[in-house]
């Protein structure tokens, strides 16, 4: 039984149903959307159904654009021959943050996960596939999260991919700039051992 009136009770349970919020922030969202101007709650509630409603996929790299194909996939000077492959969206941003990558992109939405249910053919795997049939593509970037799903994605893909010949190479993982050794897990420091370059 909840202890607020009808209204403040079905925000409280919206909002608990996005990742990451439980019972309390639910509580403080709720009670901060209240004490906002009506005009603020507006926007936000418009600003909401805007992003739903005015997204989708790009039809190329499956990337969430609002204009199809994507700014990058449209863009002239990205090179089409480099596709850095990723599970999320929220990666390619993360990697156009850093500004070095001159490629395409290419968006899985997920990873390999039998414990989840979730195989080859739940992913964007197929899509790629057929990206690669016109042969412009040169390399193959697997970009994927250094977890045990995202390293059976990578693996998956680069044995479907190598017989292409197109090359294949996989992001390197290890200890990040400003760590620790010592607060390093064994898989991080395996993983910094294996990718040891020359200086």
């Amino acid at each position: 039984m909840s202890h607020y009136a009808g209204p403040i009770a079905r925000l409280i349970e919206e909002f608990a149903k996005l990742p990451g919020i439980g019972r309390k922030s639910a509580q403080r969202l709720a009670f901060h959307v209240l004490n906002m101007k009506e005009t603020d709650v507006e926007s936000l509630s418009e600003a909401i159904l805007e992003a739903k409603r005015g997204t989708k996929y790009c039809s190329e790299c499956a990337n969430i654009t609002d204009i199809d194909p994507c700014s990058i996939c449209k863009n002239q000077q990205r090179d089409k021959e480099v596709i850095c492959v990723v599970e999320d969206p929220r990666d390619v941003a993360a990697m156009e943050r850093v500004r070095e990558f001159k490629g395409v992109y290419h968006v899985l939405h997920g990873a390999i996960s039998p414990m989840e249910g979730i195989g080859p053919e739940d992913i964007k795997i197929r899509e790629l596939l057929i990206r690669l049939q016109n042969g412009e593509v040169k390399e193959i970037i697997l970009a994927t999260n250094p977890t045990i799903e995202g390293e059976a994605t990578a693996m998956y893909i680069s044995k479907l991919v190598k017989p292409m010949g197109i090359k294949v190479t996989r992001i390197a993982h290890g200890i990040p700039v400003g760590g620790d050794l010592e607060y390093a897990d064994e898989v991080t420091l395996s993983k910094a051992l294996e990718g040891r370059r020359e200086l």
